[in-house]
């Protein structure tokens, strides 16, 4: 369950399905101006656990990638995910906090986790940002479009790799 204090004093509770349920309708509505053009998606090479070479031959942009991550309607990170955020309420608890997590993988494997993490643990709730394999129950209008477009994902990469602090319970202090 995902459970937060709402600012008139509810507590709101989330199960893990209805979680799951919006993050997915809510990726649905993420396609870019570039998928709406049709491009095909840009081939990748897994080694080992990881993607190493960027999706676009280029570095992403950070700034974006922090946009992306804190944007509840299309990456839709801190649904599930909390993180070095503090201007952001209602974080998610049911993965891994994302503080520190540029110390803790490589690009390529933030990378791969991205692109589809099912490659890396079949069971996640996570959903496969540039990968059409397995989806079920998509809109005829988003089918065959990821939810981010190479850019984007590098963007966050980019961005999820400067996350070198420790984690928040780690921290001392308040």
């Amino acid at each position: 369950m995902v459970s937060h204090d709402h600012p008139g004093g509810l507590r709101v509770r989330l199960g893990r399905r209805v979680a799951l349920t919006l993050l997915v309708l809510a990726s649905a509505a993420s396609a870019t101006r570039a998928e709406e053009a049709g491009q095909p998606l840009r081939p990748v090479t897994i080694v080992g656990d990881a993607i190493p070479a960027s999706l676009t031959g280029a570095a992403g942009d950070p700034a974006r990638g922090r946009a992306l991550v804190l944007d509840r309607t299309r990456g839709l990170c801190l649904l599930c995910h909390a993180g070095p955020f503090p201007e952001e309420r209602f974080q998610g608890n049911l993965a891994p906090d994302l503080s520190g997590v540029g110390a803790r993988l490589s690009e390529g494997q933030l990378r791969l986790r991205l692109v589809d993490g099912r490659r890396v643990n079949p069971q996640t709730i996570m959903p496969a940002y540039y990968s059409l394999a397995a989806r079920t129950r998509v809109a005829r209008a988003w089918q065959g479009r990821p939810i981010l477009e190479a850019g984007e994902i590098e963007d966050v990469v980019t961005f999820l790799a400067s996350l070198r602090g420790p984690a928040r319970d780690q921290r001392t202090g308040p």
